[in-house]
């Protein structure tokens, strides 16, 4: 169990929404460098993460941890 706690993957980023009854979705910006010309470009995503209390807000820049599925797109939840 220890073990498997250790490889989770940990994203940091910025709250956009919270419509969703103790759900957030996280924006993440990461930049990836362009195979052929070397110019590097920002790529983002979005992730919903569960938040049981509802207490982020919009704005604020949060870390999220992968957990079990929680819904058909929740696979995250907030640290």
């Amino acid at each position: 169990m220890e073990k498997d706690k250790k490889n989770r993957k940990k994203i940091t980023g910025t709250v956009v929404s919270t419509k969703m009854n103790k759900t957030v979705v996280v924006l993440s910006n990461r930049f990836i460098k362009h195979p052929k010309y070397g110019k590097y470009i920002k790529r983002s995503k979005r992730y919903k993460a569960h938040d049981e209390t509802d207490a982020h807000k919009v704005g604020e820049v949060i870390t999220i941890e992968e957990c079990r599925p929680i819904s058909k797109d929740k696979h995250f939840r907030v640290l």
